[in-house]
């Protein structure tokens, strides 16, 4: 039981601090690899998938008129995928400044995607989504790291904030421990998965995404570092989200992504294999993530089973985190408490691991967001 216990905790600590002390060992042991990054403007698609974005799209299209690049070296191709509401008409009464792909049966965010590109004609394929502010200098920043010949895929950064701009909840803190891991992953090599609100790739290295896949923003950059190229994270390339009130909104929106992780596994087994060159970074970035909610379960059992004093206490302590996160969960204002926050937001962030898994298995998904 202790060994088990001790174990639990490794692997746990690993998944959360390990792999970026590793990282961070690596780039100050063997350097890191410079992004060759200039001014640099081949012709850009935009690409957007969108299903019943009626209230988001006017806001995006004026967004996307203020976006810092020369206007006559970039498109916008939307694809509005079986929507139900304005969408379509919102897009063909734009038609003169877009590119408008109206799909009369909804298939999935990844059908939509693809027809989309297969429309487009631009060098550089830039993927946003409906909903986010994308800063004016987003794509440029983007833009310039193909410069770089070794680069592929290029993610920028999402920024989750609340009403009044910001960003300082627990949710907020595993945002900003994500990101020190992107920036440690792009500095010694490639980063695994891109934030899917903004990212850009080569058209060249864009693999046409499985009908039903959930996390594009996974598939597509995988695919571009086992063809060989580097995926960078570009943090300087800002889109900017809310983080959702309403109760369970990023609760689902976790459990939507976590399905994915496990859904990419049978779409595209070589993930597990030699054939993928950041095998390490996957398992020890995505996958251990996925085994968490296990691995508390089994921690806590185990030290219940240990006996002696030591692990009867940190059994306790064990419970109270839990009991904490549970005041935290059915009473919102408790979480002013940092404590209590960050304990609901970590115990929030497994639940929806452990239902991502149940989903998986019971071969639910969900498309779209």
């Amino acid at each position: 039981m202790r060994l088990l216990f001790w174990l639990c905790f490794a692997l746990i600590a690993y998944a959360y601090v390990g792999y970026a002390v590793w990282l961070l060992l690596r780039t100050r042991l063997f350097g890191t690899r410079p992004v060759q990054k200039q001014p640099f403007t081949p012709t850009v698609s935009i690409v957007i998938a969108a299903r019943n974005e009626e209230a988001n799209l006017p806001a995006k299209l004026e967004n996307l008129r203020r976006m810092d690049y020369p206007q006559d070296r970039f498109e916008v191709v939307i694809a509005s995928d079986g929507s139900t509401d304005r969408t379509a008409e919102i897009l063909r009464e734009h038609s003169s400044a877009i590119r408008p792909v109206i799909l009369g049966e909804s298939n999935g965010k990844a059908c939509a995607l693809n027809e989309a590109v297969r429309r487009s004609t631009g060098e550089i394929l830039v993927f946003l989504d409906a909903r986010q502010y994308v800063e004016p200098d987003a794509v440029s920043e983007l833009i310039s790291c193909f410069a770089d010949p070794t680069v592929g895929a290029v993610s920028g950064e999402l920024l989750l904030e609340d009403t009044e701009g910001k960003s300082e909840d627990a949710l907020g803190i595993y945002w900003k421990i994500e990101k020190i891991v992107r920036k440690l992953e792009s500095a010694s090599g490639s980063v695994v998965g891109v934030t899917g609100a903004i990212y850009a790739i080569r058209r060249e290295f864009y693999t046409e995404i499985p009908a039903g896949t959930i996390l594009d923003d996974l598939f597509v950059p995988m695919n571009v570092a086992r063809m060989g190229r580097r995926v960078i994270f570009q943090p300087s390339a800002i889109a900017r989200d809310r983080l959702f009130s309403a109760k369970g909104k990023e609760f689902s929106r976790k459990v939507r992504t976590l399905t994915g992780n496990y859904q990419l596994l049978r779409l595209a087994p070589w993930l597990l294999s030699p054939a993928n060159p950041l095998l390490f970074r996957f398992v020890s970035h995505k996958l251990l993530r996925l085994l968490v909610p296990l691995l508390l379960l089994l921690m806590l059992m185990a030290s219940a089973f240990a006996g002696g004093t030591f692990y009867r206490t940190i059994f306790w302590l064990q419970v109270l985190f839990y009991v904490s996160a549970v005041f935290g969960t059915l009473i919102p204002s408790v979480k002013q408490f940092k404590p209590v926050g960050i304990a609901s937001t970590f115990v929030m962030l497994n639940a929806a691991a452990a239902l991502a898994f149940y989903n998986f298995a019971a071969g639910r998904k969900k498309v779209w967001l």
